[in-house]
Parts: structure tokens; C-alpha cells; sequence
């Protein structure tokens, strides 16, 4: 008798326990008290110290923190699309899971309602920094206490079960990169995304009408749940990355080299009224920012030949074309034009020499009669080698890669490339009308002037081939500015200088730093070195 009590009991008790569980549950659910009370609402001033205390987490990054800006513009940029971004939302949502149907055992997904709610989320500040790079890094504080209502039917196996989502919190501190930053809208090519910190994330669940949320223990478990999820994937340094556009279409990445022989010149007119004239002969690539290519001056003759080899990096043979400008050198003044001719890239035969003869002209006018004056001619041997598709660098995106020194570099030896980017804060006593004087080994290079303005921007590039490392030498780079005035007085004043040791750029193939210039107040001017190998 006392082993049927013994067992009759533990049933009872676990039939209980179980009914009791169920019932409760139900109460939890059902029968909320429904006369929700509106807070109170009191004036910081009214409120004791523990309150304050208590309400300082909740104080926007802009007023604690320094280095975060408000960004109330934005917020109301955001209020004002969110009814549109709404829409939108819904959209692309459901084609999306649309999509994903087939993937499972599941008959149909029908959205009962979709709808993001009417608050949108907020930017409590935004902290934005500044780096030497062609990229723009941004930390926004974002939370989002919104009253989304997403009520989705799913049918399977004969059932349709109901699933709402609502009260929707999330609170996240996301790092935004654009980059790489190029000349062609929108102006970046991809938008990198990662997380700082593990994300709060808070919602309502309900399953055929009841919060699942409310079991205890199942609203803890899926917070962290979720957030463990996510941070696994976006927390720094993990990135999502959104491609915005192929950067390739943006940047031409170089596609050949052409080797360029300057021969002779014939029967060239004289400029001078006095003498012979001294020719030289600068080349260019259209569509290239490089400086031109120069021969040397051949003092007073009109048949010189020069006999000099040039190499230039293509990067569109279909529209580039190489223009030949014959110039008579001056000791003292402008130099003039003697004539000039191009030579379409598309007319010449891939890895095949080609010696041509052009006549000089006044300009490419075909209409101007003055070409038809004979100006001489000049002899031009040239080569246009593409580069196979394996040597075509891929990564110009990565603003920190170096590309491969062209064909044609001495073994050993490679191409130092220098990039004036912008200067800050450069200013003469007399004038300021800024280029930048650049030697190296002796050979000295110019960028453009900027008429005053004391935060130049030029953007200019200079290539120098050299047959060894240049490990112990250095790059001397100064800050000049010319009166834009005809005069004797202080026609020219150096705003700064730096010599830059090399030994860096060998070893590590790119350096782009901003220099403090030697004798400027405050002057400052940003380089960006490369050293390509082949």
C-alpha cells in the first residue's frame, strides 16, 4: 500500500506541477493589466540627485565627449524621408524573402502587416576622422526606439502559425568607411561597415497572439543570442562590405607602355630674328596629369638630332594620343612654339616599332590656314607594348597598394614615384602664390602654381627611373612663391622646405605623410612616396 501512495504521489505532484505551469503561463499572458499609466514628466531642475545620477548614460555624446558633433540636420533629414524610407523598406523586403522561401519546407510567407512605425531612429552625435588616405571614416552613435509592426502568416505542413514583432529597440555604434574616394559620383567605391561595440538589440515576439518574450529565461537567451550573432559577423575588425561601384571605371588602370624614340628634326623655321634657334622637343600623353617629357636643347641649329628615349604609361589606347611640341629654348622670357603634331595610340600596331615622319604645324585646326606653312618636320620611332592581362595591376582600389614598376626597368633597380598631394598653411611675407620645387639626384621637377591661397591643393605626380635603390639618398622638396607682378622686388619667396630620407619608402614600398617645412611658421605639406619593383 505504501509503494501505490509512494508512486500516486510523484504523479500528482508532476501532473500539478505541470498544470500549474501552463495555467500560469496563460494568466501571464492573457489577462496584463491593461490601464497603462503615462510617466511623469519633471524639469531636470526638479530632480534629485540619484535621478540625475541615473539619467547621465542617456546624455547625447556631443555634450560628453569632445570629439562627437550634433548632427541635428541629419535627424531631420531622416524624419522627413523616414515615411518614404518606409515604403522602401517594404520594397525590398519582401522580394527578398521571397526569395528565400524555397530553401525550406515552408508553403507560403504572407506579410499581414509591414511597417517600420512612425519614430525613426536617431543619431545621438557623430565623430568623423581625418586620415592621409583617400577615405572618410565616420562613427555615428544610432538608436532606434521604434514601434515597427511586422506581422508575418507562415504556412506549413497544413498549419499557418502568426508571427509579430514589435517594440523594436536597437542601440549601435557603427564605423562607417567610404573608400576608396574617386572622381566619379557618387565619389566612393565601396562602403565598409563594423561594429565597435556588441550592439543592444531589444523586441517583442509574438506567436499567435501571445509574447513568447514573456517565458522566463527565453527573453535573456535571445538577446544575447542575437548579439553574439552579430558581433561575430561586424564587430570590429570584421566588416560588412557594400560594393557601390567598380572602381576601374573611375581610375583607368595603366594598360601598356609606349616607348617613344625623339630622332631628328628638319628644316625648322627660325624664330629668332638673330641667330639660330635653340629646339628642344616636350612630349605628353593626352588625358595624362604627368608633367611633360623634355629633350635637351640643341643650341643654334635648325636639323638637330636628338636620339633620346622615353617610356610613358598608357592607359587608354583608344583615346589617347602622344602630342610633340617643338619649342625654341629662351634664355630670358617665353619660349616659342615652333610646331607641334600628335600621334593617335590607335593607329599603332601593338609590340611594333614605327618610325614616322611628321610635318610640323601651328595647331591641329584642320581649318586654320596657317598650317599649310611649312614648318619642318620630325622623326619619331615608336613602340606601343600592352601589358599581358596578368601584369595589369587589379587592387587600384587599395589606396595602400603599389602597382608594378613598368616594363623596361632595370633589373635591380625601380621606379620612384612622388606625389604632391596639398600643402597647409603656407604663407609669404609678400605673396603667396605656392608650386612646389622638387630635386632628387640633381634633376629637378615643378608642379603648377595656385595663385593665392595658402592651403594649396595639386595632386601632381613625378616618376623617376633609377637603376638602384635609392637607399641612401634624399628628396629635397620646397614650397616656392613667384609675383604674379612685373617687377624686380621680391619676385620669388621660399615658404618652406623638407629633405626626406628614402631608406623608408625602399623598405616599405609606400609612405604618405603630411612634413612640417623648415623655415614656415606653420606650414605643412603632404608626399606620398612609391617605390615599384618589378
Amino acid at each position: 500500500m505504501g509503494f501505490f501512495s509512494t508512486i500516486m504521489g510523484f504523479c500528482g505532484f508532476g501532473m500539478g506541477t505541470s498544470i500549474g505551469l501552463v495555467i500560469g503561463y496563460y494568466l501571464f499572458i492573457y489577462f496584463q493589466p491593461t490601464d497603462v499609466k503615462d510617466p511623469e514628466v519633471r524639469p531636470l531642475v526638479e530632480q534629485d540627485s540619484k535621478t540625475l545620477q541615473r539619467l547621465l548614460p542617456e546624455i547625447p555624446l556631443w555634450v560628453k565627449n569632445p570629439d562627437y558633433d550634433r548632427v541635428d540636420w541629419l535627424n531631420k533629414f531622416i524624419a522627413n524621408m523616414w515615411p518614404y524610407l518606409d515604403k522602401m523598406a517594404k520594397n525590398i523586403a519582401k522580394p527578398i524573402i521571397a526569395e528565400q522561401i524555397p530553401k525550406y519546407k515552408i508553403d507560403s510567407v504572407e506579410f499581414e502587416a509591414l511597417t517600420l512605425g512612425s519614430l525613426p531612429p536617431t543619431f545621438q552625435g557623430m565623430k568623423v576622422y581625418i586620415t592621409d588616405e583617400k577615405e572618410l571614416i565616420m562613427e555615428p552613435s544610432v538608436k532606434w526606439a521604434g514601434n515597427p509592426n511586422v506581422t508575418v502568416a507562415i504556412k506549413a505542413f497544413g498549419f499557418k502559425a502568426t508571427v509579430q514583432v514589435v517594440d523594436l529597440q536597437v542601440f549601435a555604434a557603427p564605423r562607417i568607411t567610404l573608400k576608396p574616394l574617386v572622381p566619379s559620383f557618387p565619389c566612393f567605391a565601396k562602403i565598409l561597415v563594423s561594429l565597435m561595440e556588441k550592439p543592444h538589440v531589444d523586441f517583442g515576439l509574438k506567436l499567435m497572439g501571445a509574447d513568447i518574450m514573456s517565458i522566463p529565461g527565453l527573453y535573456r537567451f535571445v538577446q544575447e543570442l542575437i548579439k553574439d550573432q552579430v558581433a561575430n559577423m561586424y564587430l570590429w575588425p570584421k566588416t560588412l562590405e557594400v560594393p557601390i561601384m567598380d572602381p576601374s571605371k573611375a581610375f583607368k588602370r595603366p594598360v601598356g607602355i609606349l616607348h617613344v624614340k625623339v630622332l631628328r628634326a628638319m628644316k625648322l623655321k627660325k624664330k629668332d630674328l638673330l641667330g639660330a634657334s635653340d629646339p628642344y622637343v616636350k612630349l605628353k600623353l593626352t588625358e595624362d596629369k604627368l608633367p611633360s617629357k623634355k629633350t635637351t636643347v640643341k643650341h643654334k641649329n635648325l636639323n638637330p638630332e636628338w636620339n633620346e628615349e622615353f617610356n610613358m604609361v598608357v592607359k587608354d589606347p583608344e583615346t589617347q594620343a602622344l602630342e610633340i611640341n617643338v619649342y625654341d629654348w629662351e634664355q630670358v622670357g617665353k619660349h616659342d612654339r615652333m610646331g607641334m603634331n600628335v600621334i593617335p595610340l590607335k593607329d599603332l600596331p601593338p609590340d611594333e616599332s614605327k618610325v614616322i615622319t611628321l610635318d610640323l604645324l601651328k595647331n591641329m585646326d584642320p581649318n586654320d590656314v596657317q598650317n599649310e606653312k611649312s614648318r619642318g618636320q620630325i622623326v619619331m620611332e615608336v613602340t606601343y607594348k600592352p601589358f599581358k592581362e596578368d601584369d595589369i595591376p587589379k587592387d587600384i582600389e587599395d589606396s595602400n597598394s603599389v602597382e608594378k614598376a613598368p616594363e623596361g626597368t632595370p633589373a635591380g633597380g625601380g621606379l620612384l614615384v612622388v606625389i604632391v598631394h596639398e600643402a597647409q598653411d603656407v604663407e609669404g611675407k609678400h605673396h603667396t602664390n605656392p608650386y612646389v620645387r622638387i630635386i632628387f639626384r640633381g634633376e629637378e621637377r615643378k608642379t603648377k602654381h595656385v595663385k593665392k591661397n595658402r592651403d594649396p591643393r595639386w595632386e601632381e605626380e613625378f616618376q623617376f627611373m633609377l637603376e638602384e635603390p635609392p637607399t641612401n639618398d634624399k628628396l629635397h622638396v620646397e614650397v616656392v612663391s613667384t609675383s604674379t607682378k612685373l617687377g624686380l622686388l621680391h619676385p620669388k619667396e621660399n615658404l618652406g622646405y623638407i629633405n626626406i630620407n628614402l631608406t623608408d619608402v625602399v623598405n616599405n614600398k609606400r609612405i604618405n605623410e603630411k612634413y612640417h617645412l623648415i623655415d614656415s611658421k606653420n606650414g605643412k605639406i603632404q608626399i606620398e612616396l612609391q617605390w615599384r619593383t618589378s
